[in-house]
């Protein structure tokens, strides 16, 4: 392996830096890059993972973690590697599970709902934003009105479009910027950054050097890596040839309008000359509609 340092967007990587209990402090002081300040945590407690309807390819394409504070706010920390059809519909469905697990049985429960953070690091851009030329890294979500105003704060959803952050080293100012950069350029680094010489990065590298797995774990790790570059190579190719598509029916397209445009102009002249709707549509192959669409258009019509 060319790699001195595992890759976070691999199943064993992303649990192995932030999923177990010697991994906490990676996982809260990460979080606290990215929640309000009133929601800041000291600690946390891994939950089981008991998301009802989870589909195989719901694994394949995310692994997840999920927690809760002292204070009881409910955190789903994910990764998604690649698009997923209703990808925001399926966020919103796990979201509800922390929500409706709050309830109390009784007549005396208030309804009063701890917070619920849904934190998704995505491989990927949304498409609408790809299409808007928007180059944002995080996408903050909450409910909120018509006249922009946070309607309920107590449910919001956190995604990192990765593709997006393109800082370097040396353009890294906040914490979260570090975090950033490391979830996307750990496995490419050799050498510890400078700006990453802070203790709770200096473990991150010790914890993620394959230098220094046993042999047990380096062949779960390349397990887990070999899956995810075939699914990346999967998705890649996919991309790639729906691109190759999209060109080609855009040149058809423009085809298309053009030779549209050159009829159009010729049955202007003709109807401007006194041609009948008969000989325009055996000469330019428009429809009849469209020849009295054309009519209407000029002010001419069929005498």
């Amino acid at each position: 392996m060319k790699e001195k340092y595992l890759n976070l967007f691999t199943d064993y990587g992303f649990k192995r830096l932030f999923g177990e209990e010697d991994s906490k402090d990676n996982l809260i002081a990460f979080l606290n890059t990215l929640l309000p300040q009133k929601h800041q945590i000291q600690a946390l407690n891994f939950t089981h993972n008991e998301k009802l309807g989870a589909t195989q390819l719901d694994r394949r394409a995310v692994f997840d973690l999920n927690c809760t504070s002292p204070s009881g706010e409910h955190f789903i920390v994910e990764i998604q590697k690649a698009k997923q059809k209703f990808f925001k519909d399926r966020s919103v469905y796990y979201a509800s599970f922390p929500i409706q697990q709050q309830a109390e049985r009784g007549n005396d429960w208030d309804f009063e709902l701890d917070a619920v953070y849904t934190i998704g690091i995505l491989d990927f851009e949304f498409d609408e934003d790809k299409s808007a030329g928007n180059k944002d890294v995080v996408h903050t979500v909450q409910l909120k009105n018509q006249h922009n105003q946070v309607f309920y704060d107590k449910c919001m959803f956190i995604y990192l479009t990765m593709p997006n952050f393109t800082k370097t080293e040396d353009e890294l100012e906040t914490d979260q910027d570090k975090w950033l950069f490391l979830f996307k350029n750990l496995h490419k680094l050799h050498d510890i950054p400078r700006r990453l010489q802070q203790q709770i990065f200096l473990r991150i590298f010790e914890k993620a050097s394959i230098a220094k797995f046993t042999p047990t774990e380096r062949q779960t790790y390349e397990a887990s890596l070999k899956y995810y570059r075939d699914m990346k190579n999967v998705i890649d190719t996919h991309v790639e040839e729906a691109e190759i598509r999209g060109e080609e029916r855009g040149i058809a397209i423009g085809e298309e309008r053009g030779e549209l445009k050159k009829a159009l102009e010729i049955a202007k002249t003709m109807i401007e000359q006194g041609f009948d709707d008969s000989n325009i549509t055996l000469l330019t192959k428009l429809s009849t509609d469209q020849i009295q669409n054309l009519r209407e258009k000029i002010g001419i019509g069929d005498e």
